[in-house]
């Protein structure tokens, strides 16, 4: 391991990879095997067994945290990947959170709606230290959820950058990357919560939905 790797292997303050529940989940998904086995093991236990929640209060510290993510079993982008990051770290395998600002179009209706865009911002995944390399893994949605939106769920082999897909399976566009806002030892806060009172006030607080249920009905945005 390189020395400036230590950073991206111990908890942070929402990656909590030191708290017992992290430990227990990402030994058991895990298991034996070298690093790209056993990270794209913990890609595919987060991506499916937390479901995906674009609901939850954006100005509550705990929809930021990978432990209530775990806890709860649900998460949306940015703690989600703070889980992965942490299981990765909780066996040892350096991670860390990245963050970019997209533009969604398979959001749906409800959700562009009261956010009043469909440009998210700080939108994260993780990227994991596997065979010399820095490689991304996005484990935000859920396969069943995929089903319902007519999408492939995105899968990560440990070699490649695992980032959504452009399209479809009909051929509609899906997600544009459109600002690039880099990677951190742990969940920048403080910044993610200055931009979202500006851009998103009217969700700041939470909203009710079930956005797995809202998915079975496509967005005509």
């Amino acid at each position: 391991m390189r020395m400036e790797h230590a950073a991206y292997l111990g908890p942070g303050a929402l990656i909590e990879s030191e708290d017992p529940a992290v430990i227990a989940f990402a030994r058991e998904q895990a298991g034996d095997g070298d690093d790209i086995t056993r990270a794209v093991r913990l890609y595919h236990a987060v991506r499916d067994q937390i479901l995906y929640d674009p609901y939850l209060p954006l100005g509550r510290r705990e929809s930021y945290s990978a432990k209530v993510a775990l806890v709860s079993g649900r998460g949306w982008c940015v703690s989600k990947a703070a889980l992965l990051t942490a299981c990765c770290r909780a066996v040892g395998i350096p991670a860390r959170p990245g963050y970019a600002d997209v533009v969604n179009h398979l959001a749906t209706e409800k959700l562009i709606e009261n956010m009043g865009s469909d440009i998210f911002a700080w939108h994260s995944y993780a990227e994991i230290w596997l065979d010399g390399a820095w490689v991304k893994a996005t484990p935000a949605f859920n396969s069943s959820l995929c089903d319902k939106f007519g999408l492939k769920p995105l899968e990560f082999d440990g070699r490649a950058d695992s980032l959504f897909h452009e399209f479809d399976r009909a051929g509609n566009r899906h997600m544009e990357y459109i600002r690039d806002r880099g990677h951190f030892s742990d969940v920048p806060i403080d910044q993610i919560l200055e931009t979202f009172r500006g851009l998103y006030k009217s969700v700041f607080l939470g909203i009710e939905g079930d956005f797995q249920a809202e998915a079975g009905a496509p967005s005509s945005v």
